[in-house]
């Protein structure tokens, strides 16, 4: 019984351990997150361009409320996440913004896109914003979706993949 309780003490003293190095770890990776952000969006420049989005810069609204004579920012992007909009824009404090999004774009740089409507005319400010911004605004919630985003990249490219290969094999059976 006592080699029982010797190893069950020696147990809890390793759960032990390990939990004082997950919290010395988790707060060198708090004390980094925009570092290790940054990082991430650097890696992920050339899949943002071949996966990125048109955004609308600005449109006009029909009477349904669709867009036409729209404008679209020449770089695409990637959406990282939403947040409750700001009560106003930076470049016109007279405008309010009715949705706001952290977007990565294909040079690696975060940006808040800012879209105001008055009901016949939506455009929108493109805010250059640094990761501890976008970590501060829209929480950790940036770092997953990037992180989701290319999970997902790699899963389609790996589906592809292997239905090349069975058609080449199809194809050239050896």
């Amino acid at each position: 019984m006592d080699e029982i309780k010797a190893g069950f003490e020696k147990i809890m003293e390793k759960i032990a351990g390990q939990q004082e190095k997950t919290r010395v770890l988790s707060e060198k990776i708090r004390k980094n997150d925009a570092a290790i952000l940054e990082r991430m969006a650097q890696s992920v420049i050339p899949i943002v361009k071949s996966i990125g989005l048109a955004m609308l810069e600005k449109g006009k609204q029909d009477t349904k409320g669709e867009i036409y004579n729209a404008s679209y920012y020449p770089e695409k992007m990637i959406i990282l996440g939403k947040s409750e909009p700001s009560p106003f824009r930076p470049d016109n404090p007279a405008k309010k913004v009715t949705d706001q999004f952290c977007l990565l774009s294909e040079d690696g740089k975060f940006f808040e896109l800012m879209y105001s409507s008055d009901g016949f005319l939506t455009d929108s400010f493109l805010n250059r914003i640094d990761p501890k911004a976008a970590l501060d605004i829209y929480g950790y919630d940036v770092m997953y979706m990037l992180y989701k985003a290319m999970h997902d990249y790699l899963e389609e490219e790996k589906g592809l993949v292997d239905a090349l290969e069975k058609t080449i094999l199809y194809v050239f059976p050896q």
